[in-house]
């Protein structure tokens, strides 16, 4: 089987320096941030105006990879579960999902709200929102 391979296309860069600062999710954070898109990516963002929600992936390329299992949010009430029925950034490929609002474009930078991803995280990929 062919593997795939990634190409970074950009990294992120907010004020979230830690995993214990991050929102526990995009759809309650107030968070902003700059999606700094690599000059060879920039024609791809043509037509991301300020106002939209796009989705964006991220390599989280500080999680770790070898757990399966997770207490979800961290709350062991609720027992063990696989890591695939939750949101935990632990897992075999850390790829996290984003919705963000585009607040503004400059270029090959777009700033953004609704951050819970840790700064210096790479982008894997930007995707027009579903049904938007």
């Amino acid at each position: 089987m062919e593997q795939p391979a990634l190409r970074i296309i950009g990294v992120l860069h907010g004020d979230i320096t830690d995993v214990g600062e991050a929102p526990r999710n995009f759809d309650i954070s107030d968070r902003t941030g700059t999606l700094e898109i690599f000059p060879e990516y920039q024609a791809g963002l043509e037509g991301i105006i300020a106002g939209q929600t796009i989705v964006v992936l991220f390599w989280l390329h500080r999680s770790n990879r070898d757990i399966l299992l997770v207490y979800p949010r961290g709350d062991r009430s609720q027992g063990l579960r696989g890591v695939f029925a939750t949101r935990s950034p632990v897992r075999p490929n850390p790829i996290a999902i984003s919705e963000l609002k585009v607040l503004a474009v400059d270029g090959n930078r777009l700033e953004v709200s609704g951050l819970d991803i840790l700064d210096g995280t790479p982008i894997i990929d930007i995707k027009k929102q579903l049904g938007g």
